[in-house]
């Protein structure tokens, strides 16, 4: 999993220096999924660290799945909770749930770790169920997270962090135009290249 993710707003990211503008924008809309956003609100993040999924789901919206309910899914809602607690304006900008169209199901989760901060940067993170997998869900996640980016006028970069060894998400990212700025340890995941690429 790459780092957590929301949106709202401005809702809603390793290894490649990139010269040729063209490189930089996101693939074209014909190679992606369609997806659309799902705010969790408090209420429903709390009713998944309680196992409730079908409260979270009524809560939602839409029908959350079992992988809402994984170990690394509950500390990202915990750690939302706690934010949106402390920073009550993170709301908005904060992990969604991502819900595939037409066929309504719910292949992950995504968005950004909070608003931009004083020099306009925001991380992104994304997340996809194991089941939906090897579909393009990530690379349509990354690509929504993009594009809000690029509409925010508050932000001027945008930052992904991945570990050296998860070669997929490595791969998810090129032909965005990201360049790799640095490295940074994690208490969740451990080492991590830092990314990033202007809005």
């Amino acid at each position: 999993m790459l780092k957590s993710v929301g949106h709202g707003p401005g809702r809603f990211a390793n290894i490649r220096t990139v010269t040729d503008e063209t490189e930089r924008q996101p693939p074209a809309p014909t190679d992606l999924k369609s997806v659309r956003f799902v705010e969790l609100s408090n209420t429903a993040m709390t009713a998944l660290l309680d196992d409730d999924l079908a409260r979270a789901s009524a809560e939602a919206g839409v029908a959350l799945t079992e992988y809402s309910l994984t170990d690394k899914a509950k500390w990202v809602w915990r750690y939302r909770i706690n934010q949106l607690a402390s920073d009550p304006g993170s709301a908005g900008w904060l992990t969604e749930a991502v819900v595939a169209e037409p066929e309504g199901v719910v292949v992950g989760y995504a968005g950004f770790h909070g608003p931009p901060d004083e020099a306009g940067m925001v991380e992104v993170g994304y997340s996809v169920d194991p089941a939906y997998r090897r579909q393009g869900y990530a690379r349509t996640m990354l690509t929504e997270l993009v594009h809000r980016s690029a509409a925010e006028a508050a932000v001027r970069t945008v930052r992904v962090t991945i570990s050296p060894e998860n070669a997929a998400s490595l791969a998810t990212i090129s032909g965005f135009g990201f360049v790799e700025v640095g490295e940074q340890w994690d208490e969740e995941d451990g080492l991590e290249l830092i990314f990033e690429v202007p809005a």
